[in-house]
């Protein structure tokens, strides 16, 4: 595993992955409520241009969300930092709001990795850490390799709970 204490980056691989799943979501539910759009402001707009109009609509909406899809997921990669410290886990996420979240290593009650079909195909697992505080997990890093999600799961399993003694 890499060095403990320092600042780490997702996988590369995350990128990539990140923009297939925002372009299946774009064909699977995106273009779908676009074309709605364009018709509900089709029947709505009386005259000549009604189709027009909404065509221009539906395609600059179809367009923008693309563009999205390509370059948001880099801005996410390049913000997302997460660092194991002495008594802590930060991790550091967001590209407009930033978010840092610190988890100390005493409140981990357990933490887990998951992976989808689509992570496994690009070899990548989530990390999920909990605490006493809730039922969900209380942080996450997704986008790591599995090898270093499993090392570092048992790394922090084996520092929760620890009290420095």
């Amino acid at each position: 595993m890499r060095e403990l204490f320092e600042e780490q980056q997702l996988a590369p691989s995350t990128i990539t992955l990140w923009r297939v799943q925002r372009f299946i979501r774009m064909l699977t539910f995106g273009i779908p409520m676009l074309i709605a759009l364009g018709w509900g402001v089709s029947a709505s707009i009386p005259g000549e241009l009604d189709g027009k109009l909404a065509a221009v609509v539906v395609i600059t909406l179809i367009a923008m969300n693309a563009v999205f899809a390509i370059f948001w997921p880099t801005l996410e990669y390049n913000a997302f930092r997460y660092t194991v410290r002495e008594d802590d886990l930060l991790v550091q996420s967001g590209v407009v709001f930033r978010r840092w979240s610190s988890i100390p290593h005493n409140r981990i009650q357990h933490v887990d990795t998951r992976q989808g079909p689509m992570e496994r195909l690009f070899g990548i697992s989530q990390l999920l850490v909990f605490t006493a505080a809730g039922m969900s997990a209380d942080g996450s890093i997704p986008g790591l390799q599995t090898s270093t999600a499993e090392q570092l799961r048992d790394h922090l399993s084996r520092r929760g709970g620890d009290d420095g003694v």
